[in-house]
């Protein structure tokens, strides 16, 4: 007996050192409206992040949690901040909404003026970062992929996208310009001008190509954070 208890005893250190050793995943949450609720589905952009971290023999540095529900706008997400993120006590935190405080303004009448929706914003920032929490703003990317400035809601997109690009830099926060990212892809290859079926099913929601570039963009912010 008396050989076997420091036996057991540096066993128990070993395994304690190894435990200790390794270090806790970053804990990432997706916070957003129906695009990330789809994006843990199949071929989704957090399902293609996931596979895309799998295939770099990296997964096990990050858990992937979606937070996405369909319709939110900001102070959906404001009003469920805590529940949905801060008990979860995530390492960072990618805030993707801003399609419906604009589509909703002209479809349902239920939409976010401009200054409500950089307020509630501000305040999910503020709320974040006072717990250490790193953030990754993404722009809206479109409602409707017509490259001549004729979709209905252009001017709005653009003016809340400049919004959250302002807030990123005021609060030193990183920024996904999904925004410029699709547009630019749309001039290069929408050349038939369509409303939709180029990075979208229905001029909003993701296609297999909006997919795959929204993970390409987030996994390099990722990887910068």
């Amino acid at each position: 007996m008396k050989k076997t208890f420091p036996i057991l005893l540096n066993i128990f250190i070993m395994l304690t050192t190894v435990a200790v050793s390794q270090p806790k995943p970053a804990r990432v949450i997706f916070f957003g409206d129906s695009i990330t609720e789809l994006g843990v589905k199949p071929g989704g952009y957090i399902t293609k992040i996931k596979e895309a971290l799998e295939k770099k023999g990296v997964a096990g540095q990050y858990e992937l949690i979606g937070a996405g529900i369909s319709g939110n706008k900001v102070y959906d997400l404001y009003l469920r901040l805590e529940e949905d993120v801060l008990s979860k006590i995530p390492d960072v935190v990618v805030i993707y909404v801003g399609v419906n405080d604009v589509w909703h303004k002209t479809v349902l009448g239920t939409g976010t003026d401009a200054d409500k929706f950089e307020k509630f914003y501000a305040a999910i920032i503020k709320k974040l970062q006072e717990n250490n929490i790193k953030l990754i703003l993404c722009t809206p990317a479109v409602i409707g992929e017509r490259t001549d400035n004729s979709n209905q809601q252009d001017g709005d997109l653009n003016l809340y996208s400049q919004i959250i690009r302002n807030l990123a830099e005021q609060y030193r926060c990183s920024l996904c310009d999904l925004r410029k990212a699709f547009l630019e892809y749309n001039l290069k290859n929408n050349s038939t001008n369509s409303a939709s079926g180029i990075l979208t099913t229905d001029k909003v929601h993701l296609n297999e190509k909006g997919n795959q570039l929204v993970a390409d963009l987030l996994l390099a912010e990722l990887y910068s954070n």
